[in-house]
């Protein structure tokens, strides 16, 4: 047992107001769940063994829950995705596992498009560190949209650069309600836990216009249609009002990016029960990223221009409005608590941008038994030294104290926890014949 005891303030997730804020509280954790939490009282009975580990001047928060991540991701020029692509691609996913856990205090990650099964099971299993994963494993899109990045000089025989097939990863372009179909299909066996689609055109992709769409009706029919069959549910990229409003129509649960949002398509949205991630800090890092396209330019400024209004549009219009980075530059993995800093630029209240990353965010993504500091749950949480709250910008200028997954310390900063380190990971498989075999691959 293992009480954090006395916590200065603490946030539970549980809504976006001050009801779900506490102070001078107790939180007992065993077996990597969350107990129970009291008012703080330093003569209440224990049992013997229990560690407790003060934490008078810490803010403590849930773990955050990043609902639009990119794995196998680490830049969009064509040297970064062949460098991913590469059979080295994997030391950099489990780099950028690790990041997003010890530094951007990720405890659940929502990827939707590029990581595998494979990852999902080696974190699991204890081969990397890193947040808990929910995989999309592809993003698909029709030829030419947005994940097709052959270019203009395309070769019909040549593979998009962008997440190639491979193993446990079908091809991301499909044409046609039945090949969509198909796809679903493999993609589901693949191990997915969401179908993600291109409802629009893309930012960084380099062919295609944003005010344009991608799938058809019919095909988008298909795709809600096979995902629903098989108990899943789809996540649409959607700029553009036409894109918007066809993943509306159709039967998408999760509409993304949303730059074009306007008020007539978020009551809609709100009548169908959608979800919104609008992925702010990508929409605003984008207009300051060096050597990007002349092409690509034009469409981050175009974006730039519109995206504060659409967040404003769909948090007014009561749509439930979920956290997600869309880490698609270098430097941005390890820093996703920068996206509550953007979406309160953005104009949200902190309490939103955090609930979005937290409660809110298990309840849509399929992880109920994480994102709140309450009996049962998971105890995932993050220990600060300053106000984070209304800071969230200080989580990267020293306040991330402690990350802490399934009641287990992840930086050290409280000695008293048990921890588990990259070289805890590595000797503890080498030391265990039964993982170390093929079969626990």
């Amino acid at each position: 047992m293992i009480v954090l005891s006395n916590i200065q303030t603490l946030y539970d997730g549980t809504s976006a107001t001050e009801a779900a804020i506490h102070h001078h509280v107790d939180v007992w954790i065993d077996q990597g769940k969350i107990q129970a939490i009291h008012p703080h009282d330093p003569h209440r009975p224990t049992q013997s063994g229990t560690c407790r580990i003060e934490c008078t001047d810490y803010t403590v928060t849930p773990g955050l829950i990043d609902c639009h991540g990119h794995i196998m991701l680490f830049g969009i020029r064509r040297e970064e995705l062949e460098r991913m692509n590469a059979p080295a691609g994997l030391l950099y996913a489990e780099r950028i596992l690790h990041t997003t856990l010890v530094d951007g205090g990720v405890t659940t990650l929502r990827d939707v498009g590029g990581a595998t099964h494979v990852l999902k099971r080696w974190v699991e299993a204890g081969y990397m560190i890193g947040p808990r994963l929910k995989l999309a494993i592809c993003m698909l899109s029709t030829t030419g949209g947005h994940a097709d990045f052959r270019g203009p000089d395309r070769c019909c025989g040549e593979v998009s650069r962008l997440w190639p097939p491979g193993p446990g990863r079908p091809s991301s372009i499909v044409d046609g309600p039945w090949a969509c179909r198909k796809r679903v299909r493999e993609i589901a066996a693949c191990g997915a836990d969401l179908i993600k689609i291109c409802a629009s055109p893309g930012v960084v992709s380099p062919t295609d216009k944003l005010e344009h769409r991608d799938f058809t009706a019919a095909e988008l029919d298909a795709i809600c249609d096979e995902a629903a069959a098989r108990g899943l549910y789809v996540a649409a990229h959607a700029h553009s009002r036409q894109g918007i409003a066809l993943a509306i129509a159709h039967g998408v649960k999760d509409i993304q990016h949303i730059s074009y949002l306007d008020e007539a398509l978020a009551e809609q949205a709100y009548a169908k029960g959608c979800i919104v991630t609008p992925t702010s800090w990508i929409s605003q890092a984008l207009v300051d990223a060096p050597d990007l396209d002349p092409f690509v330019r034009e469409k981050v400024l175009q974006v730039a221009a519109v995206h504060s209004r659409a967040v404003d549009i769909a948090y007014r219009s009561g749509l439930p409005l979920l956290a997600g980075t869309d880490p698609v530059l270098p430097g941005m993995h390890g820093r996703n608590y920068m996206e509550l800093v953007s979406l309160i630029k953005d104009g949200l209240p902190p309490l939103a941008a955090w609930h979005g990353a937290t409660g809110l965010a298990a309840a849509h993504i399929g992880q109920d038994d994480a994102g709140t500091l309450t009996p049962g749950k998971r105890a995932d949480l993050l220990v600060c030294n300053q106000n984070v709250i209304e800071y969230p910008d200080r989580l990267g200028q020293g306040a991330l104290v402690e990350v802490i997954k399934d009641g287990t310390g992840y930086r050290g900063g409280l000695a008293a926890l048990p921890q588990r380190t990259f070289r805890s990971c590595v000797v503890e498989a080498l030391n265990d014949d039964r993982r170390c075999g093929l079969g626990g691959l």
